[in-house]
């Protein structure tokens, strides 16, 4: 089992950049595919990006495509979403996900076993 805790949320200007964190423990990300999605209000959550179990494979929401990079870091148990270039509409709380059944980089809510507490990103107009 693995526990995450998202951080580096906040608010900031559009244009502006975000570091988000999801630093794991139990096991290692090695071990899980990981993905980060959102949800804003009244909204439906909605997948951003992924990265699979290898680290060889990333997937990205039409949406942040050129904007939000997924990375980890196996030393530092953490897998982390920059995000540049921010819109309002980028506005949402932010999640990270692992999944350790299927390890491919998935846009699907259903393949994540283990989900973190969220962090709100805000971005102003």
């Amino acid at each position: 089992q693995v526990q995450l805790v998202e951080s580096g949320g906040g608010l900031v200007q559009a244009g502006g950049s975000l570091r988000l964190s999801c630093a794991a423990s139990g096991r290692s990300v090695r071990n899980y595919a990981m993905g980060w999605f959102r949800q804003a209000p009244g909204k439906d959550s909605e997948f951003v990006t992924a990265i699979s179990r290898s680290g060889g494979s990333t997937d990205y929401a039409d949406s942040v495509k050129g904007r939000f990079t997924i990375s980890r870091d196996i030393a530092r148990n953490t897998v982390y979403l920059q995000m540049a270039s921010l819109k309002p509409e980028d506005t949402a709380v932010y999640y990270c996900a692992a999944d350790f059944r299927v390890g491919v980089a998935s846009r699907l809510v259903g393949s994540y076993d283990y989900w973190g507490q969220g962090t709100q990103v805000t971005v102003s107009s």
